[in-house]
């Protein structure tokens, strides 16, 4: 469709409705005064929301207006699943749905979007042709993972306290707090994952100023500073026969590759996991490795948080509200954090959400460049077409497909 001045293109900001509430938005007021002024033929509208970080009175300030019914809207734009007794019939929405990897708790959401002929655009399908993911989170996660990683060691040593980040006023704060770390010489970190989260991870490392070292002198050499090592995926796999590793085929299959993660978890205080796992792809360290008495990592912050996966220790995902608890290596159970054999674990699962603002300026301005014009001045490259889920006519998009049962079962309350 060509839209005009005359007829536009109608986006609407929904509200978030998960609970516990999400505090960030798509757009900020700035970025969407930014996008009208770039777009004459886009019209923007904001459903009031008494718990955004962002408030209602920002919008107001920057010359939008607040809409109760959003109706009218062509588009609806949000962060988090959208509640299915809000969905509106007949409509476009972008959004995290959760619901690519067939998870039990969504499968409710699509046979809702399917029943009222909604097409879904789902944020974290929306890929390059490279297969690179265009926009998301994954830099907050890292920043604020690592932060609590830090945050968390230093009450398990008993060295020193930091604020949650939730409490900061921003990034800079934050990361502030984070250099006000009083690590001990001989400290030792070692982080994974070379994504976005791995990198939003290392940007708070480099902000301390930590040194990093090599991972064959972290595993030989002694040092007279904190260190840490950023490990790539074939630096802690290796085939099992032998051969040399090839990263295309441990992504398609890693049936014939074990971890060799073990050396680092016996020279770290700290570990990091800010990789992404799939499944079939071997565990870093099993929970017999942690009864090893070599075994060292007394804090892991698991930013990725794949539950009885990878990381042995994570049992459960953690909150923001009350983001450490203990893990007993010997009884392979949750303990207090204060309990002596205890390993201290982190695994918050909506770690952005603890710098709203920052998080939403961030995600923001990716949808403005990479995602917004597609949808005013066509989708050539079928970007948005690939993303789609679902199809305005209430059927499932073909390579979603496999979703069919999926969403069978979520409309009859088989979740």
């Amino acid at each position: 469709m060509q839209y005009s001045p005359e007829h536009p293109l109608r986006l609407g900001i929904v509200r978030e409705g998960k609970t516990p509430p999400d505090q960030r938005v798509p757009l900020t007021p700035g970025q969407c005064a930014t996008l009208i002024e770039r777009h004459p033929e886009l019209e923007i509208v904001v459903q009031p929301s008494p718990v955004r970080r962002i408030t209602d009175a920002e919008y107001v300030a920057a010359g939008l207006r607040l809409q109760e019914d959003l109706s009218s809207c062509d588009v609806l734009i949000g962060v988090k699943e959208v509640n299915v007794e809000d969905l509106i019939p007949s409509k476009t929405y972008l959004f995290f749905s959760h619901t690519h990897k067939l998870q039990p708790y969504n499968a409710s959401l699509l046979a809702g979007v399917l029943e009222r002929k909604i097409r879904l655009i789902d944020y974290e399908m929306l890929k390059r042709s490279s297969g690179k993911r265009i926009i998301g989170f994954g830099r907050w996660a890292g920043l604020v993972g690592a932060y609590n990683g830090i945050r968390a060691y230093g009450l398990q040593s008993g060295r020193f306290s930091l604020p949650k980040a939730i409490e900061c006023r921003d990034l800079k704060e934050m990361l502030d707090h984070a250099k006000s770390a009083d690590l001990p010489d001989d400290f030792r970190l070692v982080l994974t994952g070379s994504g976005r989260v791995g990198q939003g991870a290392l940007e708070v490392l480099k902000y301390m100023n930590l040194r990093g070292v090599h991972k064959d002198d972290f595993l030989r050499m002694d040092f007279p500073d904190p260190v840490y090592v950023h490990l790539e995926v074939d630096d802690y796999n290796e085939r099992i026969d032998g051969q040399p590793f090839d990263y295309d085929e441990f992504v398609d299959d890693a049936t014939g590759y074990q971890s060799t993660f073990m050396p680092f978890g016996q020279r770290a205080d700290l570990f990091i996991a800010g990789h992404f796992w799939a499944d079939g792809s071997p565990f870093l360290f099993t929970r017999e490795d942690m009864r090893n008495p070599a075994w060292s990592v007394k804090v892991v912050a698991d930013i990725s948080c794949d539950i009885d996966g990878p990381v042995a220790c994570t049992l459960r995902p953690s909150t923001i509200a009350d983001p450490l608890y203990g893990y007993d290596p010997g009884t392979e159970s949750e303990c207090t954090l204060d309990h002596p054999d205890a390993i201290t674990v982190m695994a918050v699962d909506n770690l952005p959400c603890e710098l709203p603002r920052d998080a939403s300026e961030g995600f923001g301005r990716e949808l403005m460049e990479h995602v917004i014009p597609l949808l005013i001045a066509g989708d050539d490259d079928g970007i948005l077409r690939a993303a789609s889920e679902t199809t305005l006519s209430g059927e499932l998009n073909a390579p979603f497909a496999y979703l069919a049962d999926y969403a069978a079962k979520g409309g009859l309350g088989e979740h």
